[in-house]
């Protein structure tokens, strides 16, 4: 194994590990299930689990290969060749997996097609409707994107025990239903890409916002969604109009990352961003696929959320932005998604063509308001909407208790501004209102 010419810290190592398992693990998991069979799907997650494991044994003390990525898949293969040769399940397929997982010498690589070809399919399965459509959205991400029973239940607004439930249904289903390792075709794939996009766009979401960790965003989870993206777009499978919507809201958003944050890291709401930062080829990459996904009589709640990213990427200022349109698309959008967090979106917009008060209002009407009590986001943006009215205390107020619910370290620190702006207001007679609340999904 090729290494560098010093040793790296453990911790160092530990970033460059979650690196290549989310980078990785998706994508041996797909090769080795193509060639073990579903009905081994566990199987190939722990092949690719020990491998990891063995990174962060070995690496610390030999340093980290010249090519990790390499190494991930390298080992990762030769422990699925153990595993062939000392199960006899696999004893009458065995030269046949052998020469599958080998290729014609010990150093060949799968090719970026093959790999390609294979989360593809590991994404339709995933969505197959054989498994509860519950369960379809939390096996992609765990299978796909390396995410934990506890990250999935994030994004769910679930329990960490449930989401293990659902993950353990599925795989259940797939081996009872044989699955077919494959992209289906007619009636099948229009019934299985619904899962998929969703699937993708959880996996974006969880990297524009984390949902825990010391990290507000995770550029490479975002990237990792954006490119299973583009694969499903350029396949004729996915090269539909609803695809390409989601693509646009991919990029129209991350393309705004390198303003979300100070250089230590801490939160910046969308006012005060340098867009000078926002990075424009991947803007109007967006743009071109937002212009892709107007094809067609059909418009889906990617088109909708493509629009509102649009707003504001096209906005030369804070002050340009088209609140209106805005609050629009979102009256739309929740014809198609009636959930609490998009209300809790809808609001905001609200609150910005008529007021802090209309947003109060708006977020009291919430269907099924006490589903987001543990959710942050809800007491941050009502502490935002009472600051703006000068009611310190009860900003104060809300804003404990979202600084309370807050995980991530960036968070936190703007909340405890936030906290600290409504103390210094208690002591003077006069307030110092912002311009705008904070958006339930920060920007």
């Amino acid at each position: 194994m090729e290494t560098s010419d010093t040793n790296i810290k453990t911790p160092e190592v530990s970033h460059v590990v979650e690196h290549l398992f989310r980078h990785e693990a998706g994508k041996m998991v797909a090769i080795l299930t193509g060639i073990f069979g579903l009905d081994h799907l566990t199987l190939a997650e722990d092949v690719v689990q020990e491998s990891l494991a063995r990174a962060l044994q070995t690496w610390p003390f030999y340093g980290v290969p010249d090519n990790p990525s390499a190494w991930i898949m390298r080992t990762s293969r030769n422990l699925a060749l153990d595993v062939v040769r000392r199960e006899k399940v696999f004893r009458e397929k065995e030269p046949e997996i052998i020469r599958l997982i080998e290729g014609d010498t010990r150093d060949t690589e799968f090719s970026e097609q093959e790999i390609a070809d294979d989360r593809l399919r590991m994404m339709f399965v995933c969505c197959h409707p054989a498994i509860p459509s519950e369960a379809q959205v939390a096996l992609a991400l765990k299978t796909l994107g390396g995410f934990s029973p506890r990250e999935i239940g994030s994004a769910f607004l679930t329990s960490e025990a449930a989401v293990a439930k659902r993950l353990t249904r599925a795989k259940q289903k797939i081996r009872e239903a044989k699955v077919p390792f494959e992209i289906p075709a007619g009636p099948q794939l229009a019934q299985r890409l619904d899962g998929v996009l969703q699937s993708l766009y959880l996996l974006f979401n969880e990297g524009y916002k984390a949902s825990s960790g010391d990290k507000l965003v995770r550029e490479d989870v975002c990237a990792e969604a954006i490119r299973l993206a583009g694969l499903l777009a350029q396949h004729p499978a996915g090269n539909q109009p609803k695809t390409h919507a989601l693509l646009a809201l991919m990029l129209l958003n991350a393309a705004r990352i390198p303003a979300r944050l100070d250089n230590e890291g801490n939160l910046l709401r969308l006012q005060e961003q340098d867009r000078s930062q926002w990075h424009q080829p991947m803007i109007a990459q967006g743009m071109l696929h937002f212009a892709k996904s107007a094809a067609g009589n059909e418009i889906t709640e990617y088109h909708l959320q493509a629009g509102i990213s649009a707003c504001h990427c096209t906005a030369k200022n804070y002050a340009a932005t088209d609140w209106r349109q805005i609050l629009a698309l979102y009256d739309r959008l929740t014809e198609f998604d009636d959930s609490p967090v998009v209300a809790l979106n809808r609001a905001v917009a609200l609150a910005e063509v008529q007021g802090p008060q209309a947003g109060i209002e708006a977020v009291q009407t919430i269907k099924n308001l006490s589903s987001l009590e543990s959710y942050h986001l809800l007491h941050a943006v009502l502490g935002e909407f009472e600051f703006r009215l000068n009611h310190a205390p009860a900003a104060a107020t809300h804003f404990q208790k979202a600084l309370e619910l807050a995980e991530i370290k960036s968070e936190q620190a703007f909340l405890s501004k936030r906290l600290q702006a409504c103390e210094q207001n208690r002591e003077k007679s006069s307030y110092a209102v912002p311009k705008q609340p904070a958006r339930s999904s920060y920007p």
